[in-house]
């Protein structure tokens, strides 16, 4: 640890005076830096990666024992003794507020839809214009993470589910049940955010397979204002399930 403290400063500070505040030679260091890398190094650093993509899809929230679930899950054969020491080591610390959490991650790579609605929130009919969005509840055990359709002719919600993990697997339970409650015919609009849950390859696999045509909003702007004001995303309004 102390000659990777050295090798990770090295462009700030002489390698000299950081051997001798960190207590090694700089012979020691050389050393260090010659040997190859061990096979529990190269493991390291492959579950670190997983660490740091895991850690900015969920907006900094995850800690140890939620981390090792996510890692698990992507099929790494971890411990939390050993999630926890890299996320020490490497300053990864989950971020805990009750004021506000931010639901939408739209710092991402994967595909952005047309805004089809841009900005007619009306429908003449039922099922013609759907709007998803994600919200958040401060509970006892933590945030609860609520996703919800609504069809824009109403202006009530389709559908609604919970989870305790923000992912696209909460974004897409929400879309089966709206469909398979509704029916809606194919070419019906469904507008959301950005956010990397509405843009996952299987969340709009799902739209393709339901014959729905994805529309998002622009950046910066939440998934559907069909309120009063253009601040009222739909994850705030009232429940009330058509």
């Amino acid at each position: 640890m102390r000659f990777a403290f050295v090798h990770n400063w090295r462009h700030m500070w002489p390698v000299e005076m950081l051997c001798r505040v960190m207590q090694i030679s700089t012979r020691g260091y050389r050393s260090w830096r010659s040997r190859p890398v061990s096979q529990r190094s190269r493991g390291d650093m492959k579950v670190l990666a997983h660490i740091r993509e895991q850690y900015g899809l969920s907006l900094g929230s995850y800690g140890r024992p939620r981390m090792t679930m996510e890692l698990k899950e992507a099929g790494l054969d971890v411990g939390e003794r050993r999630v926890g020491r890299l996320m020490r080591i490497n300053g990864i610390r989950p971020v805990r507020t009750r004021k506000h959490k931010v639901t939408t991650n739209s710092n991402h790579r994967l595909g952005i839809a047309p805004n089809l609605l841009d900005g007619d929130f009306a429908a003449d009919k039922p099922n013609r214009k759907w709007a998803g969005d994600i919200s958040y509840v401060w509970t006892l055990e933590g945030w609860l993470y609520l996703a919800v359709i609504l069809d824009l002719h109403s202006r009530r919600v389709v559908i609604w589910a919970v989870s305790n993990r923000m992912k696209k697997d909460l974004a897409i339970r929400a879309l089966d049940m709206a469909v398979n409650l509704r029916k809606p015919p194919e070419n019906c609009i469904f507008h959301s955010d950005r956010g990397s849950q509405y843009c996952a390859y299987d969340y709009q696999k799902k739209l393709q397979i339901y014959g729905l045509r994805p529309s998002m909003s622009g950046k910066g702007n939440c998934a559907a204002c069909p309120g009063e004001g253009r601040g009222q995303c739909i994850g705030r309004n009232v429940l009330q399930v058509a």
